[in-house]
């Protein structure tokens, strides 16, 4: 039988006048990954806080086991002072040598990027990128993410019945979610925590808590689950709310699609999730939109010619580099963290000036790009006069929507968007900047980190605005959900000073990397390439040259191959046209269709196959 750790009985919480959370009654047993959903400023983070005693409730009861071992990580950052050593190994009271022989400790140093070797990057130091965090410095010169990085190290090194965490992954590139996603998986201990990414919280948890209107709704499984649960409870109760039932319905749809073995719901809801997404689209008409991007852009994007970038350190980040950026092209940029993936999108920009080489821009390309950094607004404005200082209304795919109506979209509700922009929060700010962007009308747009502090509502509105929306997109992102749903092809910085191109997405990514890591078994600095963008060379081993030959004529058979199942199913969709009014030769011409689909699909996945091994 499995053992309470903490149950909250009747809880209630206010800030002012606003309830948070209303009579809430729920409990945490051992083992329990769960992960916590809502809108920003809906309680996700109140309710963690009662949950570790950070607050007390208002009324109501919360109870947690006897010695209960726990660790809290808030985004509040707060550190005893003294050096990283001090914060994250000192409460464990044991000597260095004992510390540097547990495999358990030294694994979860190197995750997050500490060493006690100057420069030292951890499990993202296979490029030689440094994180800057070493044991020896002092915490009180960290910045807002290391101090983070450093309170979740602290919490991983002990051993406890329950970590809760808030937004852990915040602050991590994207093979540093990947490793705190195994990491949690393997340890024993229960888990709750607050997260926007939504592929480590398909990962992890195992149940999903949603805060909203002051409740806590429970839902077995993760974000697909909670996906298919929620839009059928939309569905179920025939809700007013059609916008955002049709937006979860666009969300699994594109999930069901994507990657139907997410799901662990048994065979009938699946065909009960089947059955409610027939009727939707697929979320872009990818055809449509390049076709519109090139009318508006025309042939010239950007392009960097033989670019050669560095680092304020002197690293070089890419060399040679040759990239041109095609109208409608959607490109996904990822890489550990100062690996250089915002110096590069800076250079696209016109920010930053190129060590050696040529940047060309087309004359008609208008740029939105969202930074890192936030704008500095005249505070005393309101939240609606800052999005209509751009513009009043915009096109947007076939559609014109007014200023008040994006930022609708993206969070800002009528009443919110009277608020003056001082009393914004930062994630307010990030959500009202990416309006600003948007309002622009750009036809190129350049989004460094646009998920990071997003609830998943607000996110899946983002996707959607960018589903229908027609230009050239490069997005640097450590949410891979994000990549995966609005790029078309991922590209990778792996410190070797190229930029190469990913068939597999961030799957392959993580292969790479992993492989490299195993290869170098320290963390190194390629060299300078002399040659220009293209593909990094898998870790070495021995080239079989017949079998290579092989290989590259059988890719080539499914290169023609996949021409004539391209023109076959064109050919197949023109008959459906015009055999409407014959439902026999309807039945036999989707028959076919289905079957040369099929053999599509599996001639795509063996070239990429060969791609990876023999590329």
């Amino acid at each position: 039988m499995a053992t309470n750790l903490v149950n909250l009985e009747t809880v209630s919480k206010s800030f002012g006048i606003r309830p948070l959370l209303d009579s809430v009654s729920l409990g945490v047993q051992a083992g329990e990954r769960i992960g916590v959903v809502g809108l920003n400023g809906g309680g996700k983070t109140t309710l963690l806080e009662l949950l570790s005693g950070v607050e007390e409730p208002d009324s109501g009861r919360v109870s947690r086991g006897s010695d209960l071992r726990m660790a809290v990580v808030t985004q509040r950052g707060e550190l005893p002072r003294g050096t990283v050593a001090d914060v994250v190994l000192g409460p464990l009271g044991v000597a260095e040598h004992e510390w540097a022989g547990d495999v358990r400790i030294r694994d979860v140093l190197e995750g997050i990027g500490i060493s006690a070797r100057t420069g030292f990057a951890g499990a993202s130091g296979a490029t030689g990128v440094s994180t800057g965090l070493d044991l020896r410095r002092d915490v009180d010169g960290l910045s807002g993410g290391e101090r983070r990085r450093v309170a979740l190290a602290a919490a991983l090194v002990q051993e406890l019945d329950l970590l809760i965490l808030d937004e852990p992954t915040n602050h991590l590139d994207v093979e540093g979610v990947a490793w705190l996603a195994d990491h949690l998986l393997r340890r024993r201990s229960a888990l709750v925590v607050v997260t926007h990414d939504r592929w480590f919280l398909d990962t992890v948890a195992t149940r999903t808590w949603e805060v909203v209107d002051g409740a806590v709704n429970s839902y077995e499984g993760g974000y697909n689950d909670w996906v298919f649960a929620r839009a059928e409870r939309d569905r179920q109760a025939d809700a007013s709310e059609d916008r955002r039932r049709n937006l979860a319905r666009k969300e699994l749809a594109w999930l069901r699609r994507g990657a139907p073995a997410r799901t662990s719901k048994p065979r009938y809801r699946v065909e009960a999730a089947e059955a409610l997404i027939a009727d939707v689209p697929d979320p872009r008409d990818g055809v449509a939109l390049a076709a519109f991007a090139q009318r508006r852009l025309g042939r010239v994007v950007i392009e960097l010619e033989d670019a050669r970038l560095s680092a304020p350190d002197g690293r070089t980040l890419v060399d040679h580099l040759t990239w041109r950026l095609a109208p409608g092209e959607r490109v996904g940029l990822v890489g550990v963290n100062g690996s250089g993936k915002t110096t590069l999108l800076r250079a696209l920009a016109g920010a930053k000036e190129l060590d050696t080489g040529r940047r060309v821009q087309g004359q008609t390309v208008h740029i939105g790009w969202l930074e890192q950094e936030l704008d500095d607004l005249d505070g005393d404005l309101r939240v609606l006069q800052a999005v209509e200082e751009v513009a009043g209304r915009i096109q947007l795919g076939d559609k014109e929507i007014s200023a008040a109506q994006l930022a609708e979209r993206l969070g800002f509700t009528p009443a919110r968007q009277r608020t003056p922009v001082r009393d914004l929060s930062g994630g307010e700010r990030r959500r009202l900047q990416l309006t600003r962007v948007l309002m622009s009308e750009p036809n190129v747009l350049l989004l460094d980190e646009p998920t990071n502090d997003l609830d998943i509502d607000t996110l899946q509105q983002l996707e959607d605005l960018l589903d229908s929306w027609g230009g050239t997109l490069v997005v640097i992102s450590h949410d891979r959900y994000l990549i995966e749903r609005i790029c078309d092809s991922t590209w990778a910085l792996f410190g070797d000073g190229r930029l190469t191109n990913l068939p597999g997405g961030i799957e392959e990514y993580l292969r790479r990397r992993a492989a490299g890591i195993a290869e170098s078994g320290r963390a190194t600095v390629s060299g300078g390439s002399s040659e220009p963008g293209g593909a990094v060379a898998a870790p070495a081993r021995p080239r079989d040259a017949k079998a290579e030959q092989l290989a590259r004529k059988e890719m080539s058979r499914l290169e023609r191959q996949l021409a004539k199942f391209g023109e076959e199913e064109a050919a197949l969709h023109e008959g459906l046209v015009a055999a409407s009014a014959d439902p026999d030769r309807l039945i036999e011409l989707d028959g076919r269709l289905k079957e040369v689909v099929a053999d599509k699909e599996a001639a795509e996945v063996r070239w990429f196959e060969l791609a990876e091994e023999w590329g």
